[in-house]
C-alpha cells in the first residue's frame, strides 16, 4: 500500500510539474501578448498595464493595409495548401509504393529544401523570380511557399501511403474489386489520416511563413507575417499592434489543432504524421 501511495504521489507531482511547465512556456507568453494587445501603456516596473483599451484592435480592423494582409494570407494559404496536396499526392504515392532506379536520390532531392536554411532558398529563388517577373506578385509568393511546404507534405503522405498493407489491396483485387473500387473503399479511407495531417501542416506552414514571402512579395504583396515584421522593426516599434497581429496569426493554428483533437484520435494523427 505504501508503494502504491508513493507511486501515485510521484505521478501527481510529475503531472503538476508538467502543468506548471506548460503554463510557463505557453500560457505566460500568450497572456503577455493578450495584455499588450489591450494595454493603454505598460512600463516597468509595473507588472500589469497602466490601463486597458480596445483601440489597437479597432485600428487593426480599420487599417486597410492590415485588412488586405489578412485577406492575402487567407487566399495564399488556401491556394498553397490545395496546390501542395495536388502536387504531393502522386509524388508521395510513387515514392511509397514503387521501386525504381535512383529512388533514394529522388527522396534526398525532395527533402533537400528542408536541409537548406529558408533564407538561403528565398534569396536564391528571389533572384530567379526577378528575372521571370514573378517577384512582388501574388503568384510568385504562392509558388515560393509551395516550394517551402512541399517537401514535408510529400514526406508525411509517403509515410502514410507506406503504411497501407499491400496484402489488403491484393486481397481486394483477388475478390474482384477493380482499381476504382480499391481506391474508393481501401486507399482513400486508409489515407485520410495522412492527408489530413499533411494538409493541416501545409496550411500552418504557409500561413506563418515569413522569409520567402518577405523576400519575394514585399513591399507589394503583404501577409500577416510581413506586417508583423514591419510593426516590430526599429524605430517603428508598435508592440500593441504587433500583439494584435500575433493573436490573429495564432488563432487559426489554435482552431485547427482544436478541431483536429475533436475529429481525430491521437493514434490516427500519429499514423498520419508518419516517420519524420
Amino acid at each position: 500500500m505504501m508503494l502504491i501511495h508513493s507511486i501515485r504521489s510521484r505521478g501527481l507531482f510529475l503531472s503538476l510539474a508538467a502543468l506548471i511547465c506548460v503554463l510557463l512556456m505557453l500560457g505566460l507568453p500568450f497572456g503577455i501578448i493578450v495584455l499588450w494587445s489591450v494595454s493603454d501603456g505598460w512600463f516597468p516596473p509595473n507588472l500589469l498595464p497602466d490601463g486597458y483599451t480596445a483601440r489597437h484592435w479597432l485600428m487593426f480592423l480599420s487599417d486597410p493595409s492590415l485588412t488586405s494582409a489578412v485577406i492575402n494570407s487567407l487566399v495564399i494559404t488556401v491556394v498553397v495548401t490545395v496546390a501542395t496536396m495536388i502536387i504531393a499526392m502522386p509524388t508521395a504515392w510513387a515514392l511509397a509504393r514503387y521501386d525504381f532506379a535512383l529512388k533514394r536520390l529522388v527522396e534526398i532531392f525532395v527533402l533537400a529544401p528542408l536541409i537548406v536554411p529558408g533564407i538561403v532558398v528565398a534569396v536564391g529563388l528571389g533572384r530567379v523570380f526577378l528575372k521571370l517577373d514573378l517577384a512582388y506578385t501574388m503568384l510568385g509568393v504562392i509558388i515560393i511557399q509551395v516550394a517551402g511546404v512541399l517537401p514535408m507534405t510529400i514526406r508525411i503522405l509517403a509515410s502514410g501511403f507506406e503504411a497501407i498493407p499491400a496484402d489488403l489491396i491484393a486481397a481486394a483485387r483477388t475478390l474482384g474489386a477493380n482499381r476504382i473500387a480499391v481506391t474508393r473503399h481501401i486507399l482513400i479511407p486508409l489515407s485520410i489520416p495522412a492527408m489530413l495531417a499533411a494538409g493541416l501542416l501545409s496550411f500552418i506552414g504557409s500561413f506563418e511563413e515569413f522569409e520567402r514571402t518577405f523576400i519575394v512579395g514585399a513591399p507589394i504583396v503583404h501577409t500577416l507575417t510581413t506586417r508583423l515584421y514591419i510593426n516590430l522593426s526599429g524605430a517603428g516599434l508598435v508592440v500593441p499592434v504587433a500583439s494584435v497581429v500575433c493573436l490573429i496569426l495564432l488563432l487559426p493554428v489554435f482552431l485547427i489543432f482544436m478541431l483536429t483533437s475533436r475529429i481525430m484520435r491521437d493514434d490516427v494523427m500519429a499514423a498520419g504524421m508518419g516517420k519524420l
